[in-house]
């Protein structure tokens, strides 16, 4: 699989559906952009650490939306890999399915593995971060955005306890 990566300028590079091997395009309606939020998510699984195997853990993921869920694709907008990768899922222009009546106005960011008693790798949380400051400056995500857990929106453990008191110190968190 060739991982050659999308780089913008002043943004991260970004594995594409493409590249990652993705089921199709994304499907959904568009966002109205920029979109006013962030939803920091984590995938509740398995972790990985190479643009190898947090591949094929997105394709896993990908799977289980569309064939247990019966989404008509991943839910998150990107993925995050412990290697710092960020992967395409459906990305800046099309409405998740990661946060029930959320949405439509935020953009779902999901950390690959399960985040309750350990932190996510440095690597990770400044892949994050960068990728939210493009948003930002690409007009995806409005420069007031409001950052906030999947916990926040819906009754849930996510993004777990330890992701959530990392993010709860980041700048334009808001409960």
């Amino acid at each position: 699989m060739n991982f050659s990566l999308q780089l913008f300028s002043g943004c991260p590079p970004i594995i594409s559906r493409s590249q990652w091997g993705s089921r199709g395009k994304p499907c959904g309606k568009n966002f109205l952009l920029p979109v006013p939020g962030v939803i920091i998510h984590h995938t509740a699984g398995a972790s990985c650490n190479s643009k190898s195997s947090c591949s094929a853990q997105v394709r896993n993921i990908q799977n289980m939306h569309k064939n247990g869920n019966k989404w008509c694709d991943i839910g998150y907008n990107f993925l995050i890999g412990g290697d710092g990768s960020i992967l395409e899922g459906r990305g800046w222009k099309t409405v998740g399915v990661h946060a029930a009546n959320a949405n439509s106005v935020n953009i779902g960011i999901s950390f690959i593995g399960t985040f309750t008693s350990r932190a996510p790798s440095n690597a990770a949380l400044n892949a994050a971060k960068r990728l939210i400051s493009c948003g930002v400056a690409k007009g995806y995500i409005k420069k007031e955005y409001r950052l906030r857990g999947h916990r926040n929106v819906n009754k849930t453990e996510c993004p777990g306890n330890s992701l959530y008191k990392i993010i709860k110190g980041w700048p334009r968190f808001r409960a």
